[in-house]
């Protein structure tokens, strides 16, 4: 198994490329199965999807059309917070699997951290892991406190933590509590949803490389070692979105794009989740 050389190595010494497909809200089959065809031909080779996106299907009939071995995809998906509060996380994994058509994920993660389950349902994917239908476990949505708790009744750390994050949107404390043990980011919204883009800043800096301000803030991510699921079916930005690994921002550039942090989170937060999520 290789993706390049534009890749993570996760803590299970598995590969993990540095920048993936986000599918969020895409259900439409005919358009995912396109934008994952041109997602691959542009050199992407990981796939992020959700039971909650309800596009597995498509996400599996895409993945079906491709010529590409299945050893050569990264693809991911998550369990959501119901069946993880009625405990259904094999039945619901097998559901997951059974609409991707595949025979194990590369990655399984735990969608968001319902308080009073997630260590329970971390035990269930152990289980799943041990069976060989996933290859890596991890997270989303998780914090520096969450990790710790799990930690408590586990000796698996998680392969990744997949939470919000963009110029605007910044982790540095729990960005340095995941290299500390050795659990890779991974960032959903990089682009803010286009909060970022107008920005005087982010458009100086990408003229100084030739580049678009997306580039620069997908760049400002993969050079911090942190993968990037951006979402897209457009053929066009799905390519723009591919073409960041052929430039380096300086150290200067990459301090003042940090320093836009707002603590600006695009991304919605489930109302089960809301009064626990720090907003």
């Amino acid at each position: 198994m290789s993706f390049g050389e534009n890749t993570i190595l996760l803590n299970d010494q598995r590969e993990m490329p540095l920048l993936g497909l986000g599918v969020y809200k895409a259900t439409d089959h005919a358009e995912l199965c396109q934008a994952i065809q041109d997602a691959v031909s542009c050199g992407y080779r990981l796939i992020d999807t959700a039971s909650f996106y309800k596009n597995e299907e498509g996400v599996g009939k895409g993945i079906k059309a491709l010529d590409l071995p299945r050893e050569e995809l990264f693809v991911t998906t998550k369990i959501w917070n119901t069946a993880q509060r009625i405990g259904d996380i094999e039945d619901s994994f097998n559901r997951s699997l059974e609409r991707l058509g595949l025979d194990y994920v590369d990655l399984y993660m735990i969608h968001w951290p319902v308080p009073g389950c997630f260590t329970d349902t971390w035990k269930a994917m152990e289980k799943l892991q041990a069976s060989g239908k996933i290859k890596s476990i991890g997270v989303s949505n998780f914090s520096a406190a969450d990790l710790e708790l799990l930690h408590t009744v586990s000796d698996v750390v998680p392969a990744v933590n997949q939470v919000e994050f963009h110029p605007l949107f910044n982790h540095p404390e729990l960005l340095s509590y995941c290299r500390e043990h050795g659990i890779a980011v991974q960032a959903y919204a990089p682009l803010a949803r286009g909060a970022y883009l107008k920005s005087p800043l982010m458009i100086e800096i990408g003229k100084s490389h030739g580049k678009s301000p997306a580039q620069v803030g997908l760049r400002w991510l993969v050079q911090q070692g942190i993968s990037v699921v951006p979402k897209s079916v457009h053929k066009d930005r799905i390519l723009e979105n591919s073409q960041i690994f052929d430039f380096s921002l300086t150290e200067e550039e990459m301090l003042a794009i940090t320093a836009m942090d707002a603590q600006m989170r695009v991304a919605g937060i489930p109302d089960d989740m809301a009064a626990y999520i720090k907003k």
